[in-house]
């Protein structure tokens, strides 16, 4: 169990990017040292697991848009990402290979895969599968101006593992762990478009 839990970050970070929706109200934090207000939910439906993020961010919907769709340069700023390139473009349409990789203790797992990603500029990525550790994934994140300066971000997708999820502890982890990748993600779009002292 301990090795199939510890996969589920890797495939996580595939699907989440091409990622979701708040179920309670969190508190506006935009900073770039606290993910709490982040809201996560991931649930099973049968094989499927549906994964639904909310994150705002203190930033404009264009810097926003340009890191979440920044695929070439995202292994230098999303942790478990060992490599990601776009192979094939297409007006608005692009190919995606990532790599990427997480580990617990002495075990390290890798993960490829390839997605379809489909821009709607500057306000929509939709991501599917091609090839890779699922047996499916389809995911669509939105880009709004939340007013104030503030940029929220709503990602939700369906995915169906290879590999058995367990329901409480599984689940749990996920959402761990996609909160921690959009914390990445906000980290950086703030990075980017906070000036230099």
């Amino acid at each position: 169990m301990v090795s199939t839990l510890h996969k589920l970050p890797a495939l996580i970070l595939g699907l989440s990017l091409s990622i979701p929706l708040a179920l309670a109200q969190a508190p506006l934090r935009t900073d770039a040292q606290d993910a709490s207000d982040i809201a996560v939910h991931v649930k099973k439906d049968g094989a499927t697991i549906i994964v639904d993020v909310e994150m705002m961010v203190q930033a404009p919907p264009l810097a926003t848009w340009d890191v979440l769709t920044d695929y070439d340069h995202m292994a230098q700023f999303v942790a478990n990402v060992q490599s990601s390139r776009i192979t094939d473009r297409k007006g608005n349409t692009l190919v995606v290979a990532q790599k990427s990789g997480t580990s617990f203790g002495l075990l390290k797992f890798f993960f490829d895969n390839v997605r379809e990603v489909e821009l709607v500029p500057h306000s929509e990525i939709r991501s599917n599968l091609i090839s890779g550790d699922m047996k499916a994934s389809a995911f669509t994140t939105r880009i709004m101006s939340g007013g104030g300066g503030v940029t929220r971000v709503v990602n939700h997708g369906e995915f169906v593992p290879t590999m058995w999820v367990p329901p409480v502890i599984g689940t749990a982890f996920l959402e761990s762990e996609t909160r921690k990748q959009f914390h990445e993600l906000r980290n950086e779009i703030m990075r980017r478009t906070t000036p230099t002292k």
